[in-house]
């Protein structure tokens, strides 16, 4: 391949909260990178995957849900989706088939049109409506902003997905390589354990727990005389009552979230894992920019 021919760029991932950003992403680089969650802000960080593509690379920026939420949390979460807007090459806006949603789209478009950045449309859950109620939905969209193409998808199913990859990557400028062909995220592995027993702890939790929980990975050894990595992760949680909660009854809770995120660590990984697991509350941690830096959300 001529380096001259190559092309690449940054993508930013818009949208408002559960609309599937992180979904798409992991549908594009046909591996688990970002965690999903029915929850809101499940999302914290930019989270960066690399789609190699013949003659090129897209490198994704997937980010925080867009919302007008309090809280230094909150306020990490939206600064990092708006920096993530800025100085990429496109940016694709998401949302879905769900509700009225140009009132729900409301922040995304605003901070669309004060970026300046072209953007293609792409309309998720597809598989949740019919042909017929799509168009009017491409039509309003279209009069809000002027999107350089509206695509219609399903993360979950991956409908429409390739057309979408084919339409981004032709919009792409001329540029470097910037990773190697194997290499589909700059994230440290630690970050992405943290994050898949995160993901477990939200699912298994159900509406028990809130969304302010962190999780901190304090070891990470890998054992090459026994092809296994030993692994111990601290849950916070933000309130002494929650903790029970997490736990369970004889310790039962911790153990499936932990027994379920470790098939999915070792997934990731290709090898054996032992992963231990331990709760610890710090009170209105979500709240505190000491404590948000210490979870590393700085």
């Amino acid at each position: 391949m001529n380096e001259t021919s190559f092309r690449s760029g940054f993508i930013a991932l818009l949208g408002r909260p559960n609309v599937g950003k992180s979904t798409l992403l992991n549908r594009i680089l046909g591996q688990k990178i970002a965690i999903t969650s029915s929850k809101p802000q499940t999302t914290r960080n930019r989270i960066l995957g690399v789609h190699h593509f013949p003659g090129g690379q897209a490198l994704f920026l997937d980010t925080p849900g867009l919302h007008r939420g309090q809280g230094a949390l909150n306020r990490f979460m939206v600064n990092q989706a708006v920096a993530a807007c800025q100085g990429v090459d496109l940016v694709v806006m998401l949302t879905d088939v769900d509700g009225d949603l140009l009132s729900k789209d409301e922040y995304s478009l605003d901070l669309l049109k004060k970026s300046g950045c072209p953007a293609v449309l792409a309309i998720n859950k597809i598989d949740r409506t019919s042909p017929q109620k799509l168009l009017p939905v491409m039509q309003d969209y279209a009069r809000q902003f002027p999107f350089q193409d509206i695509v219609p998808v399903s993360a979950l199913t991956g409908d429409g997905v390739d057309n979408l990859l084919e339409v981004v990557c032709g919009k792409l400028p001329h540029g470097p390589r910037y990773y190697p062909d194997d290499v589909i995220t700059d994230l440290p592995e630690r970050f992405i354990v943290a994050e898949m027993v995160r993901e477990q702890l939200l699912e298994q939790t159900g509406q028990e727990i809130p969304y302010g929980v962190a999780v901190a990975v304090e070891r990470f050894e890998e054992r090459t005389d026994r092809d296994l990595i030993m692994i111990d992760a601290v849950i916070y949680l933000e309130r002494e009552s929650h903790k029970r909660i997490v736990i369970g009854k004889g310790g039962a809770k911790i153990k499936e979230i932990g027994r379920a995120a470790r098939l999915q660590i070792e997934n990731l990984l290709g090898c054996q894992v032992f992963l231990d697991l331990f709760v610890k509350v710090r009170k209105n941690w979500t709240r505190s920019e000491h404590r948000l830096r210490e979870f590393g959300y700085h």
